[in-house]
């Protein structure tokens, strides 16, 4: 996708990965990004220090309403929308003790906020015969997150959305890409080590974490080449492949990591 001229959303817009994509998009030439969050104050911030072709507005992407409304605030500004990117995205850092509170949260974020979103803006896209949908959907939707079962669980399921979505409407012109980092540095990280979350002292403990600005970089080369899997880790295709093929050593590896980085490891 050549991204000049596009008019892009992005979720999670307010920092992070979402912050660091509309920054990046800009760059590449969009003719609007307008960048979503429920986090008014940094939403705002971010836009601002972006730029005139960035725009900030305050919606909840795990609300369907507010999407559908974003979707058709930006259609009728701007005429159309060229690249949805669902990136808002929430952990738990918790097992089977996370309660079903934490669970339904991790659902609507991670999961319906994709479905919303997809619903609202493919009409239009499938009208004009062309559209681009970008999930983020984390190396725990290829792998697992140890230590967060609902994240894991709710990013499969969002990887999985996001294939079908790539299967279904390709041939009618839409694009779908599913980003799928491992460790990066945003607030999600140091949020989950200043909780003391087992996964995120995994992640850490890794070595392997980017920015996101490296992050954003991948990501818009990836969707030039219009690739479904963006893996800016390249090292998550070579765990993928030992997960497949030789899933109990795959297993076993995980567990000796969890026993030395658990509590008191």
């Amino acid at each position: 996708m050549d991204l000049t001229d596009r008019v892009v959303v992005v979720t999670g817009g307010a920092g992070g990965i979402g912050a660091a994509l509309g920054r990046r998009l800009v760059a590449e030439g969009a003719a609007a990004v307008v960048l979503a969050d429920t986090a008014a104050d940094r939403v705002r911030a971010v836009a601002d220090g972006i730029g005139p072709t960035a725009h900030a507005v305050v919606v909840d992407a795990a609300d369907a309403d507010q999407v559908s409304a974003l979707v058709a605030d930006v259609e009728r500004q701007y005429g159309r929308i060229d690249l949805f990117c669902a990136n808002a995205g929430v952990a738990t850092g918790r097992g089977l003790d996370a309660p079903d509170a934490d669970w339904e949260r991790a659902w609507r974020v991670n999961v319906l906020a994709h479905v919303y979103a997809a619903r609202a803006v493919l009409p239009g896209m499938l009208a004009r015969g062309e559209g681009y949908l970008l999930h983020t959907c984390s190396a725990a939707g290829v792998l697992t997150a140890v230590g967060d079962a609902p994240y894991t669980a709710t990013k499969h399921a969002a990887l999985g959305f996001a294939e079908w979505l790539s299967i279904t409407y390709r041939d009618r012109g839409i694009r779908v890409s599913a980003l799928c980092p491992q460790g990066v540095d945003t607030p999600m990280l140091a949020d989950g080590l200043a909780a003391g979350h087992l996964g995120a002292r995994v992640i850490a403990a890794s070595g392997a974490v980017l920015t996101a600005e490296q992050v954003a970089d991948v990501t818009v080369a990836s969707l030039a080449e219009e690739r479904f899997l963006i893996l800016p880790h390249p090292e998550v295709a070579d765990y993928a492949r030992r997960r497949v093929e030789d899933p109990d050593g795959w297993q076993a590896a995980l567990r000796r990591m969890v026993v030395r980085l658990g509590p008191g490891g």
